[in-house]
């Protein structure tokens, strides 16, 4: 009965994954409609066949390597606990990543499904939730420190063009930063989070019934205790650590350059890599704000508003969004479909 129930349910859940799959393409195409309706079609055309694609494989290659650099970081954390993790399987991570992260609102499926995967492979549920945090970790600390190093560079011009965006990029960045500090708290300040907890969360007992605020009590409570004790391991590794910021440095880096060799396919060769890149960082943390999945629509206002300036024919404006779109977002999502499917190789544990 059980079995059958489960078996359900998990059809239930690949139907309502699908439909979302489909819904955000056709969503996608609404939205490159809207960018290109008052565009001249044949001009259009005419621009794409002048892209040099040899510019925008290197573009291609970038998110070939942010995906398999980050491949590479989950294989290092995962055969520091378990035997014979293979590179299929550690690329098999990022890939359903970035199709939980596309079809769900605020990119809140990620992190399930990368542990849905390394499960499926065979991965202890907790050393897999370890890995995933000492992920999680780096990888937001390197977007906040990117974020301010962007700042210097790229708000001003924000702040006096685009007032109404630097409100959203502000906002953005006092979110992962409060991400953070949560994290470093739950580390370091344990007693102390825990009484916060239990203040803040009191006010639910208002609209639940006595046991169900009890079960939500000590769902968190396991959560917080689950998360404490995996932090204080992962503290430990400082070697590792390094290791893991290092190679998390290197992938956003090569992310982050993917609108600027977009551009220099389009023709525009005197732009500034560094002024590119820290907009991009920038568009990054305004698209994690939007709770439509993917950021779908924010991202898209987000790179024209931000990208007019130093893309001036409206056209190649319009073809270097969608091609932007298409490497960033559609494709992660369509190999991410295609590694859900792929059969993961069993491994085994010390």
């Amino acid at each position: 009965m059980t079995f059958t129930y489960l078996k359900q349910k998990k059809v239930k859940n690949v139907k309502k994954n699908a439909i979302t799959f489909v819904i955000m393409f056709l969503f996608g195409a609404f939205i490159f409609w809207y960018f290109i309706r008052d565009i001249q079609i044949s001009v259009l055309i005419q621009d794409f066949f002048t892209i040099n694609w040899w510019w925008i494989l290197v573009a291609f290659m970038c998110m070939a390597l942010y995906l398999g650099l980050e491949a590479v970081i989950t294989k290092i954390i995962v055969n520091t606990q378990s035997k014979r993790f293979t590179f299929k399987d550690a690329l098999r991570v990022p890939l359903v990543e970035q199709l939980f992260n596309g079809i769900t609102p605020f990119s809140s499926g990620g992190q399930p499904g990368q542990l849905y995967v390394l499960v499926q492979t065979g991965v202890d549920a907790g050393k897999a939730s370890s890995a995933l945090l000492m992920k999680f970790i780096i990888f937001q600390g390197m977007i906040v420190l990117n974020f301010i190093m962007s700042l210097i560079v790229g708000f001003q011009y924000i702040e006096e063009k685009l007032h109404y965006l630097a409100i959203f990029v502000i906002f953005g960045f006092i979110i992962h930063l409060f991400v953070i500090a949560i994290l470093l708290l739950i580390m370091y300040w344990y007693s102390f989070t825990k009484k916060m907890i239990d203040i803040v969360i009191r006010p639910v007992r208002l609209f639940i019934s006595n046991d169900k605020f009890v079960s939500f009590k000590n769902m968190i409570d396991e959560k917080v205790d689950n998360f404490h004790q995996e932090s204080v391991k992962i503290a430990k590794q400082w070697k590792l650590m390094f290791k893991i910021i290092i190679i998390t440095f290197f992938q956003l880096a090569f992310y982050y350059l993917i609108p600027y060799f977009i551009m220099l396919s389009l023709g525009f060769s005197k732009v500034n890599i560094i002024v590119v890149v820290s907009l991009h960082v920038l568009i990054f943390m305004i698209i994690s704000l939007f709770p439509i999945p993917g950021g779908a629509g924010g991202a898209e206002y987000s790179f024209e508003a931000l990208f007019k300036s130093y893309i001036t024919n409206s056209t190649k404006l319009v073809l270097a969004l969608i091609i932007w779109r298409l490497l960033t977002y559609y494709l992660g999502m369509i190999l991410g479909a295609i590694a859900l499917f792929i059969k993961p190789d069993k491994i085994s544990k010390k």
